[in-house]
Protein backbone atom coordinates (compact mmCIF):
# COMPACT_ATOMS: atom_id res chain seq x y z
CA UNK A 1 0.00 0.00 0.00
CA UNK A 2 2.84 2.38 0.89
CA UNK A 3 4.49 1.65 -2.46
CA UNK A 4 1.26 2.45 -4.31
CA UNK A 5 0.87 5.76 -2.46
CA UNK A 6 4.50 6.62 -3.20
CA UNK A 7 4.02 5.87 -6.89
CA UNK A 8 0.90 8.05 -7.01
CA UNK A 9 2.75 10.91 -5.32
CA UNK A 10 5.66 10.61 -7.80
CA UNK A 11 3.20 10.57 -10.69
CA UNK A 12 1.41 13.67 -9.39
CA UNK A 13 4.73 15.46 -8.96
CA UNK A 14 5.84 14.49 -12.48
CA UNK A 15 2.60 15.75 -14.02
CA UNK A 16 2.87 18.96 -12.03
CA UNK A 17 6.44 19.46 -13.23
CA UNK A 18 5.42 18.93 -16.89
CA UNK A 19 2.56 21.39 -16.51
CA UNK A 20 4.95 23.92 -14.97
CA UNK A 21 7.49 23.44 -17.77
CA UNK A 22 4.81 23.85 -20.45
CA UNK A 23 3.48 26.96 -18.72
CA UNK A 24 7.00 28.33 -18.42
CA UNK A 25 7.72 27.65 -22.11
CA UNK A 26 4.40 29.22 -23.09
CA UNK A 27 5.20 32.28 -21.00
CA UNK A 28 8.68 32.48 -22.51
CA UNK A 29 7.26 32.16 -26.02
CA UNK A 30 8.66 30.76 -29.23
CA UNK A 31 12.06 32.00 -30.33
CA UNK A 32 13.21 31.61 -33.95
CA UNK A 33 17.00 31.81 -34.34
CA UNK A 34 17.88 33.23 -37.75
CA UNK A 35 21.31 32.91 -39.37
CA UNK A 36 21.93 35.61 -41.99
CA UNK A 37 25.04 36.59 -43.93
CA UNK A 38 27.48 39.15 -42.61
CA UNK A 39 26.57 41.79 -45.21
CA UNK A 40 22.89 41.75 -44.20
CA UNK A 41 23.95 42.18 -40.58
CA UNK A 42 26.54 44.86 -41.26
CA UNK A 43 24.24 46.96 -43.44
CA UNK A 44 21.33 46.69 -40.98
CA UNK A 45 18.98 44.63 -43.11
CA UNK A 46 18.70 41.79 -40.60
CA UNK A 47 17.63 44.26 -37.91
CA UNK A 48 14.94 45.62 -40.21
CA UNK A 49 13.71 42.12 -41.10
CA UNK A 50 13.56 40.92 -37.50
CA UNK A 51 11.82 44.08 -36.32
CA UNK A 52 9.20 43.84 -39.08
CA UNK A 53 8.48 40.17 -38.36
CA UNK A 54 8.31 40.68 -34.62
CA UNK A 55 5.98 43.65 -35.02
CA UNK A 56 3.61 41.68 -37.25
CA UNK A 57 3.43 38.78 -34.82
CA UNK A 58 3.80 40.67 -31.54
CA UNK A 59 0.53 39.23 -30.22
CA UNK A 60 1.47 35.62 -31.10
CA UNK A 61 4.09 35.09 -28.40
CA UNK A 62 6.81 34.50 -30.98
CA UNK A 63 10.12 36.33 -31.52
CA UNK A 64 12.73 36.06 -34.26
CA UNK A 65 16.30 36.83 -33.19
CA UNK A 66 19.78 36.89 -34.67
CA UNK A 67 21.35 33.46 -34.24
CA UNK A 68 24.65 35.25 -33.46
CA UNK A 69 26.70 32.67 -35.31
CA UNK A 70 29.35 32.73 -38.01
CA UNK A 71 27.63 33.00 -41.40
CA UNK A 72 29.21 29.71 -42.49
CA UNK A 73 28.35 27.72 -39.37
CA UNK A 74 28.02 24.00 -40.07
CA UNK A 75 24.46 22.80 -39.50
CA UNK A 76 25.56 19.17 -39.83
CA UNK A 77 27.85 19.51 -36.82
CA UNK A 78 25.90 22.02 -34.73
CA UNK A 79 22.28 21.08 -35.40
CA UNK A 80 22.07 17.69 -33.67
CA UNK A 81 23.42 19.21 -30.45
CA UNK A 82 20.93 22.07 -30.45
CA UNK A 83 23.45 24.77 -31.33
CA UNK A 84 22.39 25.37 -34.91
CA UNK A 85 19.96 28.04 -36.20
CA UNK A 86 16.29 27.36 -36.93
CA UNK A 87 16.38 29.29 -40.20
CA UNK A 88 19.51 29.86 -42.26
CA UNK A 89 20.33 31.97 -45.32
CA UNK A 90 22.98 30.49 -47.63
CA UNK A 91 23.89 29.88 -51.26
CA UNK A 92 22.28 26.83 -52.85
CA UNK A 93 25.45 24.72 -52.78
CA UNK A 94 25.77 25.23 -49.02
CA UNK A 95 22.14 24.58 -48.13
CA UNK A 96 21.81 21.53 -50.36
CA UNK A 97 24.83 19.75 -48.91
CA UNK A 98 22.66 19.16 -45.83
CA UNK A 99 20.03 17.18 -47.75
CA UNK A 100 21.67 13.74 -47.72
CA UNK A 101 21.99 13.70 -43.94
CA UNK A 102 18.46 15.07 -43.61
CA UNK A 103 19.72 18.06 -41.65
CA UNK A 104 17.43 20.37 -43.59
CA UNK A 105 13.66 20.15 -44.04
CA UNK A 106 11.77 19.66 -47.31
CA UNK A 107 9.36 22.56 -47.88
CA UNK A 108 5.96 22.53 -49.54
CA UNK A 109 6.83 25.41 -51.86
CA UNK A 110 3.44 25.57 -53.56
CA UNK A 111 1.87 26.96 -50.41
CA UNK A 112 4.26 29.92 -50.34
CA UNK A 113 3.36 33.42 -51.47
CA UNK A 114 6.50 33.60 -53.63
CA UNK A 115 5.94 30.30 -55.44
CA UNK A 116 4.62 31.64 -58.75
CA UNK A 117 6.92 34.66 -58.74
CA UNK A 118 10.18 32.68 -58.66
CA UNK A 119 11.33 31.14 -61.99
CA UNK A 120 11.70 27.38 -62.16
CA UNK A 121 15.46 27.68 -62.78
CA UNK A 122 15.78 29.22 -59.34
CA UNK A 123 13.58 26.59 -57.68
CA UNK A 124 15.63 23.86 -59.38
CA UNK A 125 18.67 24.98 -57.38
CA UNK A 126 16.87 23.61 -54.30
CA UNK A 127 15.42 20.48 -55.86
CA UNK A 128 16.50 17.08 -54.55
CA UNK A 129 15.42 13.46 -54.36
CA UNK A 130 14.78 12.20 -50.85
CA UNK A 131 13.48 8.68 -50.23
CA UNK A 132 12.56 8.42 -53.89
CA UNK A 133 10.51 11.62 -53.88
CA UNK A 134 11.28 15.00 -55.48
CA UNK A 135 11.42 17.68 -52.80
CA UNK A 136 12.55 21.29 -52.45
CA UNK A 137 14.75 22.19 -49.50
CA UNK A 138 15.15 25.95 -49.86
CA UNK A 139 13.33 29.12 -50.87
CA UNK A 140 15.11 31.45 -53.33
CA UNK A 141 15.79 35.01 -52.16
CA UNK A 142 18.25 36.50 -54.62
CA UNK A 143 20.25 35.58 -57.70
CA UNK A 144 24.03 35.85 -57.52
CA UNK A 145 26.07 36.43 -60.66
CA UNK A 146 29.48 37.99 -61.19
CA UNK A 147 29.02 41.44 -62.72
CA UNK A 148 31.42 44.14 -63.82
CA UNK A 149 31.83 47.16 -61.52
CA UNK A 150 33.63 50.22 -62.87
CA UNK A 151 34.11 53.93 -62.25
CA UNK A 152 32.41 56.09 -64.89
CA UNK A 153 34.36 59.14 -63.77
CA UNK A 154 37.62 57.29 -64.49
CA UNK A 155 36.84 56.81 -68.18
CA UNK A 156 38.99 58.79 -70.64
CA UNK A 157 37.48 62.18 -71.46
CA UNK A 158 37.43 61.20 -75.13
CA UNK A 159 35.90 57.75 -74.70
CA UNK A 160 32.82 58.59 -76.77
CA UNK A 161 34.92 59.39 -79.84
CA UNK A 162 37.88 57.04 -79.32
CA UNK A 163 36.51 54.13 -77.30
CA UNK A 164 33.05 53.50 -78.72
CA UNK A 165 33.77 52.06 -82.14
CA UNK A 166 30.32 50.51 -82.54
CA UNK A 167 28.63 53.81 -81.54
CA UNK A 168 26.21 52.23 -79.06
CA UNK A 169 26.95 54.55 -76.13
CA UNK A 170 28.86 51.86 -74.19
CA UNK A 171 32.63 52.24 -73.64
CA UNK A 172 34.41 49.52 -75.63
CA UNK A 173 36.65 48.54 -72.70
CA UNK A 174 33.65 47.46 -70.61
CA UNK A 175 31.91 45.76 -73.52
CA UNK A 176 34.73 43.63 -74.97
CA UNK A 177 37.49 41.73 -73.16
CA UNK A 178 40.04 42.51 -75.88
CA UNK A 179 39.48 46.23 -75.29
CA UNK A 180 39.59 45.86 -71.50
CA UNK A 181 42.87 43.99 -71.81
CA UNK A 182 44.44 46.66 -74.06
CA UNK A 183 43.14 49.51 -71.90
CA UNK A 184 44.37 47.91 -68.66
CA UNK A 185 47.77 47.11 -70.16
CA UNK A 186 48.17 50.76 -71.13
CA UNK A 187 47.30 51.96 -67.61
CA UNK A 188 49.91 49.64 -66.08
CA UNK A 189 52.57 50.79 -68.53
CA UNK A 190 51.92 54.43 -67.64
CA UNK A 191 51.71 53.94 -63.85
CA UNK A 192 52.71 50.62 -62.28
CA UNK A 193 50.90 51.53 -59.04
CA UNK A 194 47.53 51.49 -60.81
CA UNK A 195 45.43 48.91 -62.57
CA UNK A 196 42.72 48.89 -65.17
CA UNK A 197 40.88 45.65 -64.52
CA UNK A 198 41.87 43.78 -61.33
CA UNK A 199 40.60 40.56 -59.79
CA UNK A 200 41.68 37.64 -57.65
CA UNK A 201 42.08 35.15 -60.49
CA UNK A 202 42.22 32.18 -58.13
CA UNK A 203 38.56 32.70 -57.20
CA UNK A 204 36.81 29.62 -58.54
CA UNK A 205 33.37 31.25 -58.50
CA UNK A 206 34.26 34.37 -60.48
CA UNK A 207 36.58 32.74 -63.00
CA UNK A 208 35.03 29.37 -63.89
CA UNK A 209 32.89 31.24 -66.39
CA UNK A 210 35.92 31.69 -68.63
CA UNK A 211 36.04 27.89 -68.97
CA UNK A 212 32.26 27.51 -69.34
CA UNK A 213 32.26 29.98 -72.23
CA UNK A 214 34.40 27.61 -74.27
CA UNK A 215 32.61 24.35 -73.54
CA UNK A 216 33.46 23.30 -69.97
CA UNK A 217 30.94 22.27 -67.32
CA UNK A 218 31.15 21.06 -63.73
CA UNK A 219 29.10 17.84 -63.65
CA UNK A 220 27.20 16.10 -66.41
CA UNK A 221 23.43 15.74 -66.79
CA UNK A 222 22.74 19.34 -65.76
CA UNK A 223 25.13 19.20 -62.81
CA UNK A 224 23.61 16.06 -61.29
CA UNK A 225 26.12 13.41 -62.42
CA UNK A 226 29.40 13.61 -60.52
CA UNK A 227 30.80 10.67 -62.51
CA UNK A 228 31.11 13.09 -65.43
CA UNK A 229 33.42 16.02 -64.68
CA UNK A 230 33.82 18.43 -67.57
CA UNK A 231 36.01 21.30 -66.39
CA UNK A 232 38.68 20.37 -68.95
CA UNK A 233 36.60 19.51 -72.01
CA UNK A 234 35.85 21.35 -75.23
CA UNK A 235 38.07 24.38 -75.61
CA UNK A 236 38.24 25.02 -71.88
CA UNK A 237 41.96 25.63 -72.31
CA UNK A 238 41.10 28.90 -74.12
CA UNK A 239 39.32 30.05 -70.98
CA UNK A 240 42.36 29.03 -68.97
CA UNK A 241 44.58 31.08 -71.23
CA UNK A 242 42.37 34.12 -70.68
CA UNK A 243 43.02 33.78 -66.93
CA UNK A 244 46.74 33.53 -67.77
CA UNK A 245 46.59 36.62 -70.04
CA UNK A 246 44.64 38.71 -67.51
CA UNK A 247 47.28 37.93 -64.86
CA UNK A 248 49.77 39.68 -67.13
CA UNK A 249 48.04 43.05 -66.65
CA UNK A 250 48.08 42.72 -62.86
CA UNK A 251 50.68 41.68 -60.28
CA UNK A 252 50.98 38.81 -57.82
CA UNK A 253 48.00 40.13 -55.84
CA UNK A 254 45.91 38.48 -58.57
CA UNK A 255 47.00 35.08 -57.20
CA UNK A 256 45.83 35.58 -53.61
CA UNK A 257 43.05 37.39 -51.73
CA UNK A 258 44.64 40.86 -51.86
CA UNK A 259 42.29 42.24 -54.51
CA UNK A 260 39.30 40.59 -52.85
CA UNK A 261 40.04 42.02 -49.42
CA UNK A 262 40.67 45.56 -50.68
CA UNK A 263 38.53 45.77 -53.84
CA UNK A 264 36.03 48.32 -52.53
CA UNK A 265 38.77 50.59 -51.18
CA UNK A 266 40.94 50.30 -54.29
CA UNK A 267 38.04 51.12 -56.59
CA UNK A 268 36.95 54.03 -54.41
CA UNK A 269 40.48 55.46 -54.28
CA UNK A 270 40.99 55.07 -58.02
CA UNK A 271 43.73 52.45 -57.75
CA UNK A 272 41.69 50.16 -59.99
CA UNK A 273 39.24 51.04 -62.75
CA UNK A 274 37.15 47.88 -62.83
CA UNK A 275 36.48 44.73 -60.82
CA UNK A 276 34.18 41.73 -60.92
CA UNK A 277 31.90 41.20 -57.95
CA UNK A 278 28.42 40.05 -56.96
CA UNK A 279 25.45 42.37 -56.34
CA UNK A 280 25.38 41.75 -52.58
CA UNK A 281 28.57 43.83 -52.21
CA UNK A 282 27.13 46.86 -54.03
CA UNK A 283 26.30 48.75 -50.85
CA UNK A 284 29.91 48.44 -49.67
CA UNK A 285 31.26 49.83 -52.96
CA UNK A 286 28.87 52.79 -52.75
CA UNK A 287 29.69 53.50 -49.10
CA UNK A 288 33.46 53.53 -49.74
CA UNK A 289 33.11 55.67 -52.85
CA UNK A 290 30.87 58.19 -51.08
CA UNK A 291 33.42 58.40 -48.25
CA UNK A 292 36.14 59.29 -50.76
CA UNK A 293 33.98 62.00 -52.30
CA UNK A 294 33.32 63.43 -48.83
CA UNK A 295 37.08 63.77 -48.35
CA UNK A 296 37.02 66.02 -51.40
CA UNK A 297 34.72 68.44 -49.58
CA UNK A 298 31.29 67.24 -50.72
CA UNK A 299 28.38 67.07 -48.31
CA UNK A 300 26.95 63.70 -47.30
CA UNK A 301 24.04 64.03 -49.74
CA UNK A 302 26.28 65.21 -52.58
CA UNK A 303 28.78 62.41 -51.96
CA UNK A 304 26.08 59.71 -51.97
CA UNK A 305 24.55 61.15 -55.15
CA UNK A 306 27.91 61.27 -56.91
CA UNK A 307 28.75 57.72 -55.84
CA UNK A 308 25.50 56.41 -57.29
CA UNK A 309 26.13 58.30 -60.52
CA UNK A 310 29.69 57.04 -61.01
CA UNK A 311 29.58 53.42 -59.88
CA UNK A 312 28.39 51.49 -62.91
CA UNK A 313 27.33 47.84 -62.61
CA UNK A 314 26.88 45.94 -65.84
CA UNK A 315 27.15 42.54 -67.50
CA UNK A 316 30.58 41.07 -68.17
CA UNK A 317 32.37 42.01 -71.39
CA UNK A 318 31.98 39.83 -74.48
CA UNK A 319 34.66 37.29 -75.29
CA UNK A 320 36.28 36.73 -78.68
CA UNK A 321 35.20 33.46 -80.29
CA UNK A 322 38.82 32.54 -80.93
CA UNK A 323 39.67 32.97 -77.23
CA UNK A 324 42.52 35.45 -77.75
CA UNK A 325 41.97 38.62 -75.72
CA UNK A 326 45.44 39.98 -76.49
CA UNK A 327 44.56 40.86 -80.10
CA UNK A 328 42.06 43.65 -80.71
CA UNK A 329 39.29 42.74 -83.15
CA UNK A 330 36.48 44.46 -85.01
CA UNK A 331 33.91 45.31 -82.34
CA UNK A 332 31.30 46.11 -85.00
CA UNK A 333 31.29 42.51 -86.28
CA UNK A 334 28.98 40.62 -83.94
CA UNK A 335 29.98 37.27 -85.44
CA UNK A 336 33.39 37.55 -83.74
CA UNK A 337 32.02 37.63 -80.20
CA UNK A 338 30.28 35.43 -77.65
CA UNK A 339 28.58 36.28 -74.36
CA UNK A 340 30.62 35.26 -71.35
CA UNK A 341 29.00 32.57 -69.27
CA UNK A 342 29.30 32.87 -65.52
CA UNK A 343 28.99 30.61 -62.53
CA UNK A 344 26.04 31.84 -60.51
CA UNK A 345 24.13 30.88 -57.44
CA UNK A 346 20.73 31.17 -55.84
CA UNK A 347 20.87 32.39 -52.26
CA UNK A 348 17.92 31.46 -50.15
CA UNK A 349 16.46 30.34 -46.85
CA UNK A 350 16.38 26.83 -45.49
CA UNK A 351 14.85 25.40 -42.32
CA UNK A 352 16.88 23.20 -40.01
CA UNK A 353 15.54 19.74 -39.24
CA UNK A 354 16.38 20.58 -35.63
CA UNK A 355 14.28 23.75 -35.56
CA UNK A 356 12.51 24.18 -32.24
CA UNK A 357 9.26 25.16 -33.97
CA UNK A 358 8.96 24.15 -37.61
CA UNK A 359 5.64 25.87 -38.23
CA UNK A 360 6.89 29.28 -37.07
CA UNK A 361 10.21 28.80 -38.83
CA UNK A 362 8.29 28.33 -42.08
CA UNK A 363 6.19 31.41 -41.33
CA UNK A 364 9.37 33.40 -40.88
CA UNK A 365 10.72 32.18 -44.24
CA UNK A 366 7.44 33.10 -45.94
CA UNK A 367 7.56 36.56 -44.36
CA UNK A 368 11.21 37.07 -45.31
CA UNK A 369 10.52 36.10 -48.94
CA UNK A 370 7.47 38.34 -49.30
CA UNK A 371 7.55 41.00 -52.03
CA UNK A 372 7.85 43.75 -49.41
CA UNK A 373 10.89 42.28 -47.64
CA UNK A 374 12.64 41.20 -50.85
CA UNK A 375 12.22 44.73 -52.20
CA UNK A 376 13.64 46.13 -48.95
CA UNK A 377 16.57 43.72 -49.20
CA UNK A 378 17.28 44.92 -52.73
CA UNK A 379 17.03 48.54 -51.65
CA UNK A 380 19.45 48.14 -48.73
CA UNK A 381 21.91 45.60 -50.15
CA UNK A 382 21.71 46.01 -53.92
CA UNK A 383 20.98 42.32 -54.52
CA UNK A 384 19.16 40.87 -57.54
CA UNK A 385 15.78 39.55 -56.32
CA UNK A 386 14.59 36.06 -57.21
CA UNK A 387 11.00 37.34 -57.36
CA UNK A 388 9.86 38.40 -60.84
CA UNK A 389 7.35 40.92 -59.46
CA UNK A 390 10.08 42.77 -57.55
CA UNK A 391 12.42 42.69 -60.57
CA UNK A 392 9.63 44.15 -62.73
CA UNK A 393 9.46 47.20 -60.48
CA UNK A 394 13.22 47.75 -60.54
CA UNK A 395 14.85 50.31 -62.81
CA UNK A 396 18.26 48.70 -62.31
CA UNK A 397 19.61 47.41 -65.63
CA UNK A 398 22.06 44.98 -64.01
CA UNK A 399 19.16 43.41 -62.10
CA UNK A 400 17.21 42.82 -65.29
CA UNK A 401 20.30 41.42 -67.06
CA UNK A 402 21.03 38.93 -64.27
CA UNK A 403 17.41 37.80 -64.08
CA UNK A 404 17.40 37.33 -67.85
CA UNK A 405 20.71 35.42 -67.77
CA UNK A 406 19.18 32.97 -65.32
CA UNK A 407 16.58 32.07 -67.95
CA UNK A 408 18.81 31.89 -71.04
CA UNK A 409 21.61 29.81 -69.51
CA UNK A 410 24.30 32.49 -69.55
CA UNK A 411 24.22 32.18 -65.78
CA UNK A 412 25.24 28.61 -64.91
CA UNK A 413 23.88 27.81 -61.44
CA UNK A 414 26.27 26.01 -59.11
CA UNK A 415 25.59 22.29 -58.62
CA UNK A 416 23.29 21.51 -55.72
CA UNK A 417 24.51 17.98 -55.05
CA UNK A 418 26.78 17.32 -52.09
CA UNK A 419 29.70 16.41 -54.38
CA UNK A 420 30.07 20.10 -55.19
CA UNK A 421 32.14 20.45 -52.02
CA UNK A 422 34.98 18.60 -53.77
CA UNK A 423 35.44 21.06 -56.65
CA UNK A 424 36.40 24.33 -54.99
CA UNK A 425 39.91 23.62 -53.75
CA UNK A 426 41.13 21.85 -56.93
CA UNK A 427 39.73 24.61 -59.16
CA UNK A 428 41.26 27.38 -57.03
CA UNK A 429 44.63 25.63 -56.94
CA UNK A 430 44.60 25.20 -60.71
CA UNK A 431 43.72 28.86 -61.29
CA UNK A 432 46.44 29.91 -58.85
CA UNK A 433 49.05 27.96 -60.78
CA UNK A 434 47.93 29.46 -64.09
CA UNK A 435 47.66 33.03 -62.73
CA UNK A 436 51.03 32.90 -60.97
CA UNK A 437 52.81 31.84 -64.15
CA UNK A 438 50.90 34.39 -66.23
CA UNK A 439 51.89 37.19 -63.89
CA UNK A 440 55.44 36.15 -63.12
CA UNK A 441 57.26 33.57 -65.24
CA UNK A 442 55.10 33.52 -68.40
CA UNK A 443 56.41 30.09 -69.42
CA UNK A 444 53.14 28.25 -69.98
CA UNK A 445 52.00 27.24 -73.43
CA UNK A 446 48.41 26.42 -74.31
CA UNK A 447 49.29 22.74 -73.84
CA UNK A 448 50.59 23.46 -70.35
CA UNK A 449 47.29 25.12 -69.51
CA UNK A 450 45.39 22.07 -70.76
CA UNK A 451 47.64 19.90 -68.61
CA UNK A 452 46.78 21.98 -65.53
CA UNK A 453 43.06 21.62 -66.26
CA UNK A 454 43.50 17.85 -66.59
CA UNK A 455 45.27 17.76 -63.22
CA UNK A 456 42.44 19.76 -61.69
CA UNK A 457 39.82 17.28 -62.89
CA UNK A 458 41.87 14.38 -61.56
CA UNK A 459 42.14 16.12 -58.19
CA UNK A 460 38.36 16.52 -58.10
CA UNK A 461 38.00 12.80 -58.84
CA UNK A 462 40.43 12.01 -56.02
CA UNK A 463 38.41 14.15 -53.63
CA UNK A 464 35.22 12.37 -54.69
CA UNK A 465 36.84 9.02 -53.98
CA UNK A 466 37.70 10.15 -50.46
CA UNK A 467 34.18 11.53 -49.95
CA UNK A 468 32.58 8.25 -51.00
Amino acid sequence: MKKLVAMIIVLILAVSLCVSLVACEKEKGIVIHVLENDTAKKEGYLDVLLAAFNDKYKDQNVTAVDANMDEYSDLEKDGPYGFGPDVLYQANDILMKYVEGKHILPINIQQLDCYKQVPQNAWDAYKATVDGKTVYCGVPVNVQQPLLYYRKDMLPANWQTEYDKNSNGIPDMVEFWTEMYAYSKNIREQDSSKFGFALNLTNEYFNSGFLFSYGAYVFGDNNTNDKDIGMNVGNAKLGGKIIWDLAGIMDLKCADDSFTNSRTTMLAQGTIFANICTPDITSQFLKELAAEYKKQGLSEAEAVKKANENLVITTLPKLPKDGDITVRQDVTDESLWIAQKTMGGINGYGISSYAKDREWSLKFVEFATSAEMIAKRQEMLGVVPARADVVALSDNEATKITFSNLDDGTLVVMPSISSVRTIWSPISSCFKTIATDGCKDKKFTINDIQSELDKMVQNIKNQLTILQ
